[in-house]
């Protein structure tokens, strides 16, 4: 178990690792806009759809990314009073009840929200029709990525059960 969910930790390693730099591109294509709104008195007529959309892209995969380094609000003032024991009941009580749903429902409507996009072959409404098909792929692949780490932090609550109950 615990050499899976150190595979699952270097995937969302690798993807956050690769992905963050993309916040750099975001803003070097907004400061192509202000420049160009300024100097020119016109702004591109791509560069605001393009930022919106690969945004969104990296909000969502670095959000396995996050989850991994435990970035996202946890009730830790409750959590810390406990023993690890019940900590990892409660991790897995949690994941069960309030993940597991959510990440369904992410991977089911996603899914369904890409296939229709790609089916149509939706594009932007601007002066430049881009594919948006791609942006809404990124929801199903995050929510995979997302799944993904779940699995981890359940295999080590599962694995941390067995250590207190052994010992």
């Amino acid at each position: 178990m615990n050499a899976i969910a150190k595979a699952i930790d270097a995937i969302n390693e690798l993807f956050g690792r690769i992905i963050a730099p993309l916040i750099a591109i975001i803003t070097l294509i907004v400061l192509y806009d202000i420049v160009s709104r300024f100097f020119f008195g016109r702004p591109s007529d791509w560069a605001f759809d393009i930022t919106k959309m690969l945004f969104g892209a990296h909000f969502m995969l670095m959000a396995a990314y996050g989850l991994r380094h435990h970035a996202h609000v946890e009730v830790d003032v409750v959590k810390r009073l406990l023993s690890r024991k019940k900590q990892a009941v409660l991790d897995l009580i949690g994941y069960l009840v309030f993940f597991v749903p959510f990440i369904w429902l992410l991977l089911t409507y996603g899914w369904r929200f890409f296939e229709r996009s790609f089916s149509r072959g939706e594009t932007t409404y601007g002066m430049v029709s881009i594919p948006v098909y791609p942006v809404k792929g990124v929801i199903v692949l995050a929510a995979v990525l997302i799944l993904l780490q779940a699995v981890a932090i359940v295999l080590r609550a599962i694995m941390q059960l067995r250590e207190e109950t052994s010992a």
